[in-house]
C-alpha cells in the first residue's frame, strides 16, 4: 500500500510515522512535509501545494495511492475530502460541510443549540458597534472568539469590560485575525478542567481515541496568550469512566445525529474541546481533525494499525475494528521559537543530539530540510514526546527530550503534564 498524508506540522509527522509502521504500507508520501518526515524510513516529502487538488488528485493516481490521510483544518474546510473521494480517491476526512463544525465558531454554536449538545451561552456579531453595546448587558470574565480559523490563537479571555473592547478593537479594526474575525462569538466563560475527547467517525458509527490534555497557554500554569497548543499529555486522569461515557451519550451521539440529518454525515477524525466541572461537562468547541499537539501522545500510545482503522472507517465497517493501546502513559512537549504565538523569526540552525530509546519520539513540525541541515520555519518547531510507566516517568523523558534540541530562540513550558501528575 502506497499512503499520502496531507500537512506539514507535528500532527502530520506523526500520522505518517504512525503509518509507516504498517507493514503492508510500502511507502508514505507527506504534502509539503517537514525536516521530519523528509528523514523518516519509508517516507517521502512531495512539493505540491495542498491547494491545488488537482495536483493531488494526478500524483494520486500516478502514485497508485491506496488512501490520503488530510491532516490540518485548512484543507478540509476548502473541500479537498469532497473533491478526492469525488475521483474515487479513497480519503480519510469530512466533507467541506461537515468541517463547518470547526470552520465557523457561529455555524457550530448555532448546532450545539439545535441539537441540545451542552455549551456555554453566546452571542454571534459581524460589527463591532453591535457587539461593543453587547459588552455592557454581560458578565466577566468572558470569552471574544474568531468565527473562522486563527491557527488556535483566535481565543481571549477577557477578564474585564476593556479587555474585551480591546479584544474587539484587535479583531474588527486592526483585523488581527484577517478574514477568519470578519465576525464574531462572545460567549460566557467557563470553570473546570478542559480535556480532549477525539474519536474516529464514521457516520452514526465511532471509535474513541485515548483520552488526552492540551496546554494552549503560552505560559507556565496556563497564564498568557492562546496558542495551537504547547504540550498535551495521555491518557487524561480527569476523564474517568462515568466522564467519558457521559462525553459519547451527551456530545458525540447528538453530534454524529445532528450532522446526519443535516445531510453531512461524518467521516475523520472529530475533535471535541470540553471543559469539565464537577461531574457537568460543555464543549468549548469541536475541531475537524486530529489535535495538535494531542496527536503525537496518544499516536505514540496506540499498538494497532492506524492506516487499518481509517480504512475502516472509510468503507464503513469501523464495528469490526479493535483499538489497542499501551498502559503507558505519554506526554509531549512543544519546543517552539520566540515570540510565539506572535512574530518570530525563523530560519535558526537546529542542533539535535540522539538519544536511542524507544520510549523517546522527536516529532518535527517548523522545521525545513536545506543543504542537509535542519532549519527552523514555524512558530512551533518540535514536539518532544515520550512514554513512561506513569506521568512523570513520562514527563521526565520528554523533558530529556527536549534537552537534545537547540536552536537559536527555542523556548518551551517547564510544566506540561502538570495537571494529570497533581
Amino acid at each position: 500500500m502506497q499512503v499520502l498524508v496531507i500537512g506539514s506540522g507535528g500532527r502530520e509527522h506523526a500520522l505518517a510515522w504512525k503509518s509507516a509502521q504498517d507493514e503492508s504500507v510500502s511507502k508514505v508520501f507527506v504534502c509539503p512535509g517537514n525536516a521530519g518526515t523528509a528523514l523518516e524510513n519509508k517516507l517521502s516529502n512531495i512539493s505540491i501545494n495542498i491547494n491545488d487538488f488537482n495536483a493531488i488528485e494526478n500524483f494520486c493516481i500516478e502514485e497508485n495511492i491506496d488512501l490520503v490521510i488530510i491532516g490540518p483544518e485548512q484543507p478540509l474546510v476548502n473541500g479537498l475530502a469532497d473533491y478526492l473521494q469525488s475521483k474515487q480517491i479513497k480519503t480519510f476526512g469530512p466533507s467541506q460541510a461537515a468541517a463547518q463544525l470547526e470552520g465557523s465558531k457561529t455555524f457550530s454554536k448555532n448546532f450545539f443549540k439545535k441539537y441540545g449538545i451542552p455549551t456555554a451561552a453566546y452571542a454571534a456579531f459581524d460589527n463591532y458597534d453591535a457587539a461593543r453595546e453587547y459588552l455592557d448587558t454581560i458578565n466577566y470574565p468572558t470569552v471574544v472568539k474568531a468565527d473562522g480559523l486563527a491557527a488556535g490563537k483566535g481565543v481571549i479571555i477577557c477578564s474585564s469590560k476593556e479587555e474585551a473592547i480591546g479584544a474587539l478593537e484587535s479583531i474588527f479594526k486592526d483585523q488581527a485575525f484577517g478574514e477568519a474575525g470578519s465576525s464574531i462569538v462572545i460567549e460566557d466563560f467557563l470553570y473546570g478542567e478542559e480535556a480532549s475527547f477525539i474519536a474516529v467517525v464514521s457516520k452514526d458509527k465511532m471509535v474513541p481515541l485515548a483520552t488526552s490534555q492540551d496546554h494552549k497557554a503560552v505560559g507556565e500554569g496556563d497564564i498568557g496568550l492562546n496558542t495551537g497548543g504547547m504540550g498535551a499529555y495521555s491518557p487524561a486522569p480527569v476523564v474517568n469512566d462515568h466522564i467519558h461515557q457521559k462525553i459519547i451519550d451527551e456530545v458525540m451521539k447528538p453530534t454524529m445525529k445532528g450532522l446526519i440529518a443535516e445531510e453531512s454525515p461524518y467521516l475523520g477524525f472529530l475533535y471535541a474541546g470540553i471543559m469539565i466541572n464537577n461531574g457537568e461537562l460543555k464543549v468549548l468547541e469541536f475541531n475537524c481533525r486530529f489535535g495538535d499537539p494531542e496527536a503525537q501522545p496518544i499516536l505514540l500510545r496506540l499498538k494497532s494499525s492506524l492506516v487499518e482503522l481509517c480504512l475502516a472507517a472509510i468503507d464503513d465497517q469501523l464495528e469490526a475494528y479493535e483499538i489497542n493501546w499501551t498502559d503507558k502513559h505519554a506526554c509531549g512537549v512543544v519546543i517552539a521559537s520566540k515570540g510565539y504565538p506572535e512574530s518570530h523569526s525563523s530560519n535558526h540552525q537546529v542542533a539535535i543530539k540522539q538519544l536511542n530509546d524507544v520510549d523517546m519520539k522527536l516529532f518535527h513540525a517548523g522545521t525545513k530540510l536545506e543543504n542537509n541541515k535542519i532549519l527552523t520555519s514555524g512558530g512551533r518547531v518540535f514536539c518532544a514526546t515520550a512514554l513512561g510507566n506513569n506521568l512523570k516517568d513520562a514527563q521526565t523523558k520528554a523533558y530529556n527530550l527536549v534537552n537534545s534540541v537547540s536552536f537559536n530562540g527555542s523556548f518551551y513550558r517547564k510544566d506540561i503534564g502538570y495537571k494529570g501528575i497533581k
